[in-house]
């Protein structure tokens, strides 16, 4: 049994905040605001594998409102995804997250953040694609007022010989 998910974040840049992408720690003047590290892409993530289980979102398990989740790792958030995710008996086939921003570029972090994101999820870091785009200088991602980021996911149940045409 295959099941596919969707994940949707966005979260304001503000300053005095650290950015942090893919649980990389990133110079940037600006850092996205929110009650974890507010990791947008990670985020994005997190939703598409709950949303792939069934299981609601992020805000549903890690609500703002509990301070035992103010200031944590995003990247902490997914493990606890992951292990939900085992738990039922599924495994990550693949993820491909798009972070939507003006700036900064990515490219010379991407290795990195595909080595957090495969070793919170316990897979291969080949089951994960990043990519970045701009929209160019439109809207509030475009004029540097926050980033989003949309993420699919395909699970497959584990154990189970899974073809693909």
């Amino acid at each position: 049994m295959i099941r596919i998910g969707h994940g949707y974040d966005v979260h304001r840049l503000v300053p005095g905040r650290e950015l942090i992408l893919g649980g990389v720690k990133m110079e940037y003047e600006k850092g996205l605001l929110g009650h974890s590290d507010a990791d947008v892409l990670v985020h994005a993530l997190a939703d598409a594998l709950l949303g792939a289980l069934g299981d609601g979102d992020i805000g549903k398990h890690f609500p703002d409102s509990d301070e035992a989740y103010k200031g944590i790792s995003s990247l902490l958030l997914l493990r606890r995804v992951a292990e939900r995710m085992a738990s039922r008996g599924y495994c990550l086939g693949n993820a491909d997250i798009t972070l939507i921003a003006q700036r900064p570029k990515i490219a010379p972090y991407l290795a990195q953040m595909r080595k957090n994101l495969a070793e919170a999820l316990n897979c291969d870091s080949a089951c994960i694609n990043i990519k970045g785009t701009t929209e160019e200088g439109l809207g509030f991602t475009g004029s540097g007022e926050g980033m989003a980021a949309h993420a699919v996911c395909l699970l497959y149940r584990r154990g189970e010989k899974t073809i693909f045409l």
